[in-house]
């Protein structure tokens, strides 16, 4: 839909924020160019008496100057803050009005829009909610499918042993390898192509460094490592005598009887080598990430992929037979040029290697990718096509015997949909499951990584962010470790 204009009574930050994300969830664009209507006003009337109330008019003006106008309320939920119920309801109202009088279809999320949705059911559980009246709510406050609404309910059920079984004093450690040795269409990673021996020797020994600093506060306050991922960017990027120090560096740091998984993501083909595969049998790395993206050979050109299928499935292999237990692959859906058969392809050429973990990703057209700068000239699924080729591979990883158990969203996905984890039981990922959850300190350790510490007394979670740029990290690093340093002192002593 187009319309000239739009206003808005509300005109704070966050009421013209969540009024875009409706604009934008169903395509309205404003413009000058043939609208569909000359105007369409939102008015919103909060109140307060004797719960958070919103009553909202849409009106809509067309051409010819004839006005439309409709109008709902909607109801806290008695159990929110005042500001949040109101920012939702706006939202809700909103989507509700353009759903039942513009003809909008139902998006599969309603008005959800952060990152990590599942935390949300975990809050529901906390207060006793069971499965039903979880899904009602969802649907009540959300406008969520009940498709989503099992979804999310199914991964935080998954979730809870894994949560609730971690100690205060558990920590996992990622150590975030900022290399690629090229950059794929869709990308916007802050990943630098690999660079020469002698600033990979000064990175090493700043990330060592980095390390040491982490080290000493595990020592400090007596926290234990759960788990371990070492992640880019594409470690395996680095020349093998480079990837055996820095795996040398980790177990010397990290390594306890203590650690549960120690995670490698070792992305693609034309990174690994049979040095590499030594290593990660050597320092007995549990589970490796393996990410073909897609098993089409013509769309593996088109991303920028310099490997075929044929050696993701040589990779594969090779890495079961060095004995490594658990092996996940990644798969884009929607990328460019594909078709459901494709798909469908992709998943049956899968299910013959029997992977441990596949993660489904929905194509994100992220701001900096040379897609997104290009977008004009791609070809791209609709988002009916992308849909039909979710529901083939989520079809398919059932028939494997997986099960969805880590779940987040990300801005601008292909048919408004999600990244899901599927695993078979027992083989989930420790670290993918906190990472999601932000219940348990996350250090992070190297170029672009993040630290996320929770204060085990109040539970609330601070971040401290190493640069992105790798000439600041190695430059700053005292900056970045100070930083960490204090929030663990505020969480820990």
């Amino acid at each position: 839909m187009k319309i000239g204009k739009f206003s808005l009574n509300l005109t704070s930050e966050v009421m013209v924020k969540v009024s875009k994300e409706v604009l934008t969830l169903f395509g309205i664009i404003v413009t000058g160019d043939d609208p569909d209507f000359d105007e369409m006003a939102v008015r919103h009337e909060l109140l307060t008496d004797p719960a958070p109330r919103v009553r909202t008019k849409l009106s809509l003006t067309d051409q010819a100057g004839r006005t439309e106008l409709y109008e709902c309320e909607s109801a806290g939920d008695g159990e929110e803050p005042v500001s949040a119920a109101f920012h939702r309801l706006v939202k809700l109202n909103f989507y509700q009005l353009l759903r039942r009088y513009c003809g909008m279809p139902p998006a599969p999320w309603g008005i959800l829009y952060g990152v990590r949705p599942v935390k949300i059911v975990h809050r529901y559980m906390e207060r006793g909610m069971d499965r039903a009246a979880i899904e009602r709510r969802l649907a009540k406050n959300f406008a969520v499918t009940p498709e989503k609404a099992r979804l999310l309910t199914d991964v935080a059920r998954r979730q809870r042993p894994c949560l609730l079984s971690a100690s205060a004093k558990d920590v996992s450690i990622y150590i975030g390898i900022p290399f690629c040795l090229s950059c794929c269409l869709y990308c916007s990673f802050p990943a630098n192509l690999l660079p020469n021996e002698a600033r990979l020797a000064d990175f090493m020994q700043v990330l060592e460094k980095d390390m040491r600093a982490v080290r000493s506060a595990l020592t400090r306050y007596d926290l234990r490592v759960q788990s371990i991922y070492i992640g880019g960017g594409t470690p395996t990027s680095l020349p093998d005598h480079f990837f055996a120090a820095l795996m040398e560096a980790v177990r010397q740091n990290f390594y306890s009887a203590g650690v549960a998984e120690v995670t490698v993501e070792a992305g693609r083909p034309d990174s690994m080598s049979p040095g590499k595969i030594k290593t990660l049998k050597d320092y007995h790395v549990t589970r490796v990430s393996v990410n073909p993206q897609t098993m089409q050979e013509r769309t593996l050109k088109r991303i920028g992929r310099s490997h075929t299928p044929e050696d993701i499935v040589t990779m594969y292999h090779d890495l079961r037979t060095a004995g490594i237990a658990s092996i996940n692959m990644d798969v884009i859906v929607g990328l460019p040029g594909e078709t459901r058969a494709d798909m469908a392809d992709t998943m049956a050429k899968l299910a013959t290697l029997a992977p441990d973990d596949i993660t489904l990703h929905t194509l994100a057209l992220k701001r900096g990718s040379r897609l997104k700068m290009n977008l004009s000239e791609t070809e791209l699924p609709t988002d009916e096509e992308v849909r039909a080729m979710y529901a083939i591979a989520r079809e398919s990883v059932a028939r494997q015997g997986m099960e969805p158990y880590y779940l987040y969203r990300q801005g601008y996905q292909s048919g408004q949909l999600e990244n899901v984890g599927c695993a078979r039981p027992g083989a989930e990922s420790l670290y993918n499951i906190q990472i999601m959850g932000e219940r348990q300190t996350i250090l992070g350790i190297g170029g672009a990584a993040t630290s996320k510490i929770v204060n085990p007394r109040t539970e609330r979670m601070k971040a401290a962010f190493n640069a992105k740029d790798l000439r600041s990290y190695l430059e700053n690093i005292d900056t970045y470790i100070e930083k960490r340093a204090s929030l663990l002192a505020e969480a820990y002593e």
